[in-house]
């Protein structure tokens, strides 16, 4: 998911148009969730991008977006560019740390 989304409508207010957006994204996480893992992963994680501009954009963590969308607002932004990208991944073998005498 690549947008650029704006913040700015004639007819539906600023607050209604936040929680729309914001339940886009929860919507096409677990969309991106849902999908069959391919062979040797575990999970799906996501790298994010947030910012004014797709040129100034930063990484972020997922938990990170609703706060920069309301940053966002809060800003007074006509609109901002986030960037999610779904990518599959294995967890690491756990090392034992603990030994035996």
């Amino acid at each position: 998911m690549k947008k650029t989304i704006a913040l700015t409508h004639p007819k539906i207010k600023t607050a209604r148009l936040v929680d729309s957006i914001k339940h886009d994204i929860k919507k096409y996480l677990g969309r991106e969730r849902r999908k069959a893992l391919p062979e040797g992963t575990d999970y799906w994680t996501f790298d994010c991008q947030f910012g004014a501009t797709q040129e100034t954009a930063v990484e972020v963590f997922t938990s990170e977006i609703n706060k920069k969308i309301d940053e966002a607002v809060e800003q007074e932004l006509t609109g901002f560019y986030v960037e999610i990208l779904a990518r599959a991944a294995a967890h690491k073998p756990k090392t034992d740390t603990t030994q035996n005498d």
